[in-house]
């Protein structure tokens, strides 16, 4: 019998922590998931903690692995592979009802440096399952709750549509569709972008890029979540079902990133934090109860119709 390599991971003991743990072990078995092998209870420092133990990936993240390629081409219809498995991973997840929510670089790694190594999606910290029920948010003042809160489902699998745009935009050219000027994490400038949808797609990186794929990026980089393509819709969109025949054109994307190294930390931290905008912490949700709004609005409504039962009752008792 074949030995897995194992990599332990501690996380001290809380609900949120063994929110993460259920997420992932409910999902482990799924395709292009990095798979628990175990999880152990223990004390670490005083503290109460959990031991998960992952198979190790030893094959390093998904960008590293493409900048160390050299001079070898890295071609679209590698990109079109790459993305029908992180698809594959996001499509298992969304069928348990389980968003993601974190779909990043860092967060992509492959199982070894071999050349039939198999890419994998982990950590599930911010994992969230998104059917109603387990939400429990506290009763809500239909009035005003935004529709992001109104409906979960789709707008936290959304947050994973958008997340497999960017990756794959930076697949076909190297660097980011949005980006700070200013060396922050996150600029005003790069929010506006995102939330305009304000991107394109320059030569020279772009110019042998086929339309299809273009045409899918614009469908996952849809600035309203509920127009954004669903999963489905993404692995039975042409460039994905059908990426034995993408155009086996040589991308920039290699020599891009070997260029701007020193730089991918800073673009894997902007990625990071617009994916903490675009999160609902549903469980911080405290949504006030119509009951007990004060709201000047509801309370002269309320007093309208108290006098208009008061009315009504009088005429009763005549």
């Amino acid at each position: 019998m074949l030995s897995v390599p194992t990599c332990p991971q501690l996380l001290y003991d809380s609900p949120k922590a063994r929110q993460e743990v259920d997420h992932h072990w409910q999902t482990s078995g799924g395709p292009h998931i990095v798979r628990i092998l175990d999880v152990y209870e223990n004390m670490h420092h005083g503290k109460r903690c959990l031991l998960i133990v992952m198979e190790c990936m030893e094959g390093g993240e998904l960008f590293s692995r493409i900048q160390e390629r050299g001079d070898q081409a890295f071609t679209e219809r590698e990109a079109a592979e790459i993305m029908r498995d992180i698809g594959t991973a996001i499509q298992f997840l969304h069928s348990q009802n389980i968003a993601h929510r974190d779909v990043k670089p860092e967060n992509l790694l492959y199982t070894s440096k071999e050349k039939d190594a198999v890419l994998k999606l982990t950590d599930f910290g911010f994992a969230k399952e998104t059917t109603q029920n387990a939400l429990q948010t506290p009763c809500y003042t239909p009035y005003y709750v935004a529709p992001e809160v109104l409906g979960p489902e789709k707008y936290d699998k959304s947050c994973d549509m958008w997340s497999l745009g960017v990756i794959m935009y930076i697949l076909l050219c190297g660097f980011p569709p949005f980006y700070s000027n200013t060396g922050q994490a996150i600029s005003p400038g790069m929010k506006r972008r995102i939330r305009l949808g304000q991107y394109g797609f320059p030569n020279p990186e772009w110019s042998e890029v086929s339309e299809d794929a273009k045409q899918l990026i614009r469908l996952l980089l849809k600035t309203d979540p509920t127009e954004r393509l669903t999963i489905t819709q993404f692995m039975n969109h042409p460039w994905i079902n059908q990426s034995m025949v993408v155009p086996q054109t040589p991308l920039h994307t290699a020599r891009v990133l070997q260029e701007d190294r020193d730089h991918w930390d800073e673009v894997k931290e902007e990625m990071t934090s617009a994916l903490a905008t675009m999160r609902v912490d549903y469980d911080q949700v405290q949504i006030k109860d119509l009951k007990t709004s004060n709201n000047r609005l509801l309370n002269k409504r309320r007093k309208k119709q108290a006098d208009g039962s008061s009315a009504s009752q009088g005429c009763n008792n005549q």
